[in-house]
């Protein structure tokens, strides 16, 4: 396999096909997660996943990519885009290539959601592709990977 990337996937996404499908459409989160895998050995790529709810959860699956030896992350930390402080340090402090990838486009959205604390410390980010988005966030960081490795 090539690389080595981490999804990581914030509040509510486990409620894809259920929370606002006008917004996020009908496909559920399985059928995100095995459109990824397919995505994933196309690309050669070595895919993992990891979904919480919990801020915590997802500072220490950030952190654990750092001793996992993980090369690129794309993460989509939901609600916690626009509030926490603490996931852009945690996303900071390991450097690792990440991509922030919004579902939706939240330009469009709420004036909170113009807010993102962690976009500063991402190599790109993807928003309004609906779930294709992290396909394409794979790319993103492959073709970085692959100029700055």
């Amino acid at each position: 396999m090539g690389y080595k990337i981490l999804v990581l996937n914030g509040p509510n996404l486990n409620f894809l096909g259920i929370r606002e499908p006008q917004i996020y459409g009908h496909e559920t989160y399985d059928d995100l997660l095995l459109m990824i895998k397919k995505h994933a050995a196309e690309c050669n790529v070595e895919v993992s996943f990891f979904q919480s709810n919990h801020e915590g959860a997802l500072i220490d699956a950030i952190q654990k990519a750092y001793f996992d030896k993980i090369d690129g992350i794309v993460f989509n930390p939901g609600a916690y885009t626009h509030t926490s402080i603490a996931l852009a340090d945690a996303v900071k402090s390991v450097s690792i290539p990440t991509v922030e990838v919004h579902i939706s486009d939240v330009s469009t959205r709420e004036s909170f959601r113009q807010v993102s604390y962690i976009r500063e410390h991402t190599v790109s980010q993807v928003v309004g592709e609906g779930l294709k988005g992290y396909n394409t966030a794979i790319d993103r960081l492959i073709e970085y990977l692959g100029k700055n490795r």
